[in-house]
């Protein structure tokens, strides 16, 4: 469970920046935040992340070491990056200084190295926690890396964006990242319990319990928020069922990240499923994607484009399906529209697979970006006027309509000096196999000219 505070020191003889963003109103237990009231206060209590806090893993080696290496901690919102940080640097008695990569800037960052030398000077360690790392820019993060060479402070970076492109390579390289994990089902469960009884509130129905595990979508603070408000709007009910659930809570939302990792990783799912084959996972991807915000006339623009890479000249029909789905889904929009997709996601799925063309026209683009500019050989230049005949433009050329089966055997038609070259190979699947038969045929009539000349 993360927290957003602005630049602050949780050492009481330091001085504090929280009175700049502090409200006027003193706090009460009523007022905290059930999120923050059931923030684990030791190791023990931290739900879920056993990859990185089971016996022998790496944060758990630091805490019971004590030594605490600069690090950046990735992962979704509400899996408790903040929590770690303000535990490990609490095991470590270290002081601990948060900054808000939203708020802060650099005179913040030159405040928190002052008191660290000063921590330093009185023998104390310091642990600089910044929130959401990948919100500074490069100026902001390079102002980081003499102090965590010099070993002044321990750096800990929390971030939701891919730290290989958010965070610079410098700051990177001087710390270790660890992927945080969205929590289960089972560690979501016993949330709902420490809750519950925190509270005192009335059972949840199995129903409504599952439906609100499937709100959090692994966020920790999501499922806390949506459990305080659900038990506060019905106190005194005997039970929590679907109906108050849904209530409370309204449409139940998927967590979408477009531009981040997850969406991307989900629309490489959809794109794999339908190179594999299989509609049922392409189907579930595309309702996931579109669940989750995309624009369908993205999704529209991607099935073309798996048309054009994965299907090929096995059936064209897929691109000529991929492109009527974009267009009825631009007549008729949301949600009508989407079928159209599901449509041509399912054909897609279905049909045979080719990638020979997709090949092709990589290894020809490698070549021509290698290779020189190869003139254009004479038989096949364009000759519009007399002078351009009497240059020898076209002279030779034979024209493929007038040759036996209308193929002018043993023909080239590749730059002088340029070897055959054979970009395309198409696969024994759907037409392919058809045009795979056509070009030995034409092969076959090639080497027979060859012999003759």
């Amino acid at each position: 469970m993360d927290s957003h505070p602005p630049v602050r020191s949780d050492n009481p003889g330091m001085p504090t920046q929280d009175a700049l963003f502090a409200d006027d109103t003193p706090a009460t237990a009523a007022s905290v935040p059930l999120a923050e009231t059931l923030r684990p206060r030791h190791l023990d209590e931290v739900v879920g992340q056993h990859h990185l806090l089971d016996a022998g893993r790496p944060l758990r080696v630091a805490f019971e070491t004590g030594r605490l290496p600069s690090m950046i901690l990735w992962g979704p919102p509400g899996v408790g990056k903040t929590t770690l940080a303000r535990l490990l640097a609490g095991a470590t008695g270290a002081h601990f200084i948060v900054l808000s990569a939203v708020l802060a800037g650099v005179k913040d960052i030159r405040e928190a190295v002052e008191q660290a030398t000063v921590q330093r000077r009185a023998g104390h360690a310091t642990v600089v926690f910044v929130d959401e790392v990948h919100r500074f820019n490069k100026a902001q993060q390079d102002a980081f890396l003499p102090h965590v060479e010099a070993g002044l402070f321990s750096f800990i970076g929390a971030t939701t964006e891919n730290p290989s492109f958010e965070v610079n390579s410098a700051l990177l390289s001087r710390a270790t990242v660890h992927v945080l994990k969205p929590l289960d089902e089972a560690d979501l469960a016993e949330l709902v319990r420490r809750a519950g009884l925190l509270l005192a509130a009335p059972p949840l129905t199995p129903g409504a319990h599952e439906r609100l595990v499937a709100h959090a979508d692994g966020d920790a603070r999501r499922l806390l928020n949506a459990y305080e408000n659900l038990v506060a709007a019905h106190a005194g009910a005997a039970e929590l069922d679907e109906a108050r659930l849904e209530t409370t809570l309204g449409e139940l939302l998927r967590r979408g990240d477009k531009g981040g990792d997850v969406y991307y990783d989900t629309i490489s799912a959809l794109h794999k499923s339908v190179r594999g084959s299989d509609p049922d996972a392409a189907l579930y991807w595309l309702a996931r994607l579109l669940d989750a915000g995309m624009d369908p006339r993205y999704a529209a623009r991607r099935l073309i484009r798996m048309a054009c890479e994965d299907i090929g000249l096995a059936d064209p029909r897929a691109l000529r399906l991929a492109l009527d789905a974009a267009e009825v889904y631009e007549r008729l929009g949301s949600p009508e529209g989407e079928l159209a997709l599901a449509e041509a996601v399912t054909y897609l799925a279905v049909a045979p697979k080719s990638n020979a063309v997709y090949k092709a026209w990589n290894a020809v683009r490698d070549l021509v970006k290698a290779d020189g500019s190869r003139a254009v050989p004479m038989h096949l230049r364009n000759a519009p006027t007399k002078l351009m005949q009497g240059l020898g433009h076209g002279a030779g050329y034979r024209y493929a309509h007038d040759e036996a089966q209308g193929y002018a055997a043993g023909e080239r038609y590749l730059p002088e000096g340029l070897p055959s070259q054979r970009f395309y190979e198409p696969v024994a699947r759907g037409l392919e196999g058809r045009i795979a038969d056509r070009l030995a045929e034409l092969r076959a009539l090639d080497e027979a000219a060859d012999k003759t000349r």
